[in-house]
């Protein structure tokens, strides 16, 4: 099995200073590496954003039937239901709900061309993310749907 290089420590005065506006959009965050998750949880809290965090794909969809997401960044390979598979079942549930992939790895076409075939263009995030790009791309993500409701 190929070693999988560690991701760089961002250090904290690096992160954006929290958020304090009343609105909280509401952002799954799925991946099984639970440092990661709850990085990216930990990130998205102190910058405006309701995030919630599951460790497989199985647990995301329970915690979206309870609190459906405006958003949901997940890792693309996940054990059992892939991040791909994960993010067409919110979607046909939640059709408004917005879909960052990201993967460590740098091919994923082959886990993205059932998503492509039923007309869905996620957006592939390459790990490792720094946290104002992660931001960066959660905010356009985001504001494409405020666009869209204007």
């Amino acid at each position: 099995m190929p070693e999988i290089p560690k991701s760089p420590v961002v250090p904290l005065h690096e992160v954006p200073p929290a958020d304090t506006s009343p609105y909280r959009p509401t952002v799954l965050v799925v991946d099984d590496e639970s440092l990661i998750a709850d990085t990216l949880t930990e990130i998205l809290s102190r910058n405006g954003y309701a995030a919630m965090t599951a460790y497989d794909g199985e647990e995301a969809l329970d915690l979206a039937m309870v609190t459906p997401p405006e958003l949901l960044i997940t890792d693309v390979v996940l054990p059992g239901m892939s991040g791909v598979e994960l993010a067409l079942a919110v979607r046909h549930i939640f059709p408004e709900c917005k879909v960052l992939l990201f993967s460590g790895q740098v091919s994923k076409t082959d886990l993205m061309t059932k998503a492509w075939g039923l007309g869905h263009r996620f957006t592939l995030l390459q790990k490792p993310l720094h946290p104002k790009e992660l931001l960066a791309k959660v905010a356009e993500s985001l504001e494409v749907e405020s666009r869209a409701n204007a």
